[in-house]
């Protein structure tokens, strides 16, 4: 029968295949996890699903033509992900995997932020982490978690927390009780490349205004307080003002700290003032006051901030 070579060809046109390739090993990984998802207005909508073969091929039946999509890989506990946007090729990709490993390694937190609002009777609290992952394994591990803060007692538990991996969009995950007292718990994994943590949350502001931290980690921690208020506390440095916002940027020394706060304010109030300029022109006078000030590295960690006003604080 003439049709039936042309059945045997049609494994051969597949819209999607490509290869998962093991970042820490250098070679193919087989037997990884390949789900295709078509993203549109309703979220992320599971197409198909295949495993990646001895060589680490995969392929798929699915048209990827129209709208962007999203292929993810599932191997050792971690899922990786890689976009495919509208008009680009959809065969021969290649998805990057590493090995996993419930110990830090080569991840370290590298910069900590502290924004303190006291806003009317309650201080809102947000906090920008970043880790950076300079080796080949992911830091994995679901029970003890990644991400390990300090959540002082009047916030009775609730913060809310949303991770981004690297070149990812920010997800929220749950924190959870360690042993230690006060101190909670993010299971997210920490792959190569730089993850970013915001954490948001509010306690009653007592009187007189005081708050307590503890740092967890290695690396720089800052305090950033708004225009009419102000810290003071022993292992506190203060590095002066940002000239356009009159935001007070103050270093931490120690691993434990305890400061007083005078005045109340609020950089979300300010940024949306009707009156005032947008949260996009203050951005970048923010950047260019505080790179005298702090370096690159804060800055970044300023818009980590300004994206948390965004989304977790009103959420």
């Amino acid at each position: 029968m003439k049709w039936l070579p042309l059945v045997a060809a049609l494994p051969a046109f597949c819209a999607v295949n490509g290869v998962v390739v093991n970042r820490t090993s250098g070679k193919p990984q087989p037997q990884a996890t390949v789900t295709i998802y078509k993203l549109g207005d309703a979220g992320m909508e599971s197409m198909e699903t295949v495993k990646s073969d001895a060589q680490g091929k995969f392929a798929m039946n699915y048209s990827a033509s129209a709208g962007p999509h999203l292929i993810q890989a599932a191997y050792d506990g971690v899922t990786y992900n890689k976009m495919v946007p509208p008009g680009t090729p959809s065969t021969g990709l290649s998805v990057e995997v590493y090995d996993s490993q419930a110990k830090p390694g080569e991840a370290k937190v590298t910069q900590h932020m502290l924004l303190l609002e006291p806003v009317d009777a309650k201080l809102i609290v947000s906090e920008n982490v970043i880790y950076v992952n300079s080796g080949n394994l992911t830091f994995n591990d679901p029970t003890g978690g990644t991400l390990r803060f300090y959540l002082p007692p009047p916030a009775r538990g609730k913060v809310k927390v949303m991770g981004s991996a690297p070149n990812g969009m920010p997800i929220e995950r749950a924190a959870f009780a360690t042993k230690a007292e006060n101190v909670y718990a993010v299971d997210f994994p920490i792959k190569p490349g730089e993850t970013r943590f915001q954490l948001s949350y509010e306690m009653p502001l007592p009187d007189p205004a005081t708050f307590q931290g503890r740092i967890l980690h290695e690396g720089v921690t800052r305090l950033v307080a708004p225009r009419g208020v102000s810290l003071k506390g022993d292992s506190l440095e203060d590095l002066g003002r940002e000239p356009q916002t009159q935001a007070a940027i103050y270093s931490v020394k120690g691993k434990e700290f305890q400061l007083s706060i005078e005045g109340k304010g609020s950089l979300r109030n300010e940024a949306s003032d009707e009156e005032g300029p947008g949260i996009q022109e203050i951005l970048p006078r923010v950047y260019d006051r505080l790179y005298t000030v702090l370096g690159l590295a804060s800055l970044i960690l300023v818009l980590g901030l300004i994206v948390l006003y965004r989304g977790g604080v009103r959420g």
